[in-house]
């Protein structure tokens, strides 16, 4: 993991030379409209009290949870205690992206969304909240935090929601096994290069030209860059938008040429 003067440092690149966020000069449609419509949409949704109103209360909860470490810097399982509320401060995404989420997934309507990473379920909530008839796979290693995440999906009323139990590396090729495709995949877990990797190809064969895939912390080591750098050189990614948190990839045949783009987010 970097430093944080090494991440500052990366924004700091990242802010001078990306698009200034508000779409002028971009000569794709597709993007143009992802930029004004869906990145830049200021618009005051519903679900976004639901979700934020649940992150308040969990901020506050005391409880403490047995965290089953499976991911980046874990050779093996390492076991820690934590307060819910020290993990919605420090592990839970933040109101910007998970409201960015819930945007795109609102704007391209996709039938089943797949998360590696549920954590509390803040992010999940926001992905099932804006298309409550989809289906939504979301995926937890930690078994206390992952009831904690069933306490909140079954109070907030949310039923379109399958939380499966385990390590990804096992539990995402038996997921997708049972899926035809994957139409929206939200991959923030297990942030180290190969695995993130490996995660990509397995999607793959479930991926169709209107797929999106997310992947979270893309600059938070030299690994994750390393691994970004695969993911949208690809042959079947056809544009990648570097938001610096994130990053997504598309695989829209209009894309002629391989595009990509970095854009202040």
């Amino acid at each position: 993991m970097y430093s944080r003067w090494q991440i500052t440092a990366k924004f700091l690149r990242y802010f001078l030379g990306s698009s200034n966020g508000k779409g002028h000069g971009t000569h794709s449609p597709f993007i143009f409209h992802f930029i004004s419509k869906v990145l830049n949409d200021s618009s005051h949704y519903p679900a976004y009290d639901t979700v934020e109103s649940l992150r308040n209360h969990l901020l506050g909860d005391k409880t403490m949870l047995a965290i089953d470490d499976l991911g980046a810097g874990s050779a093996v399982s390492k076991t820690s205690r934590r307060t819910v509320g020290n993990i919605a401060r420090r592990s839970a995404k933040p109101r910007k992206l998970g409201q960015l989420l819930f945007r795109m997934v609102k704007e391209y309507q996709p039938q089943t969304s797949i998360e590696l990473g549920t954590s509390l379920g803040l992010t999940t909530c926001y992905l099932s909240l804006a298309k409550q008839d989809a289906r939504v796979i979301t995926m937890e290693g930690a078994r206390e935090v992952a009831a904690v995440a069933r306490k909140n999906f079954r109070e907030a009323g949310i039923k379109n929601i399958q939380l499966e139990e385990g390590n990804f590396d096992t539990v995402l090729k038996d997921i997708l096994d049972g899926l035809s495709s994957v139409d929206f995949a939200f991959i923030d877990g297990n942030h180290r290069q190969e695995p993130t990797e490996r995660y990509f190809r397995e999607l793959l064969p479930k991926i169709h030209n209107d797929s999106i895939i997310v992947f979270d912390d893309i600059h938070w080591s030299r690994e994750m860059e390393a691994a970004w750098h695969t993911i949208r050189t690809h042959p079947q990614v056809r544009c990648s938008i570097d938001l610096f948190f994130s990053g997504l990839v598309f695989f829209r045949e209009e894309f002629r040429e391989k595009q990509h783009f970095s854009i202040r987010f």
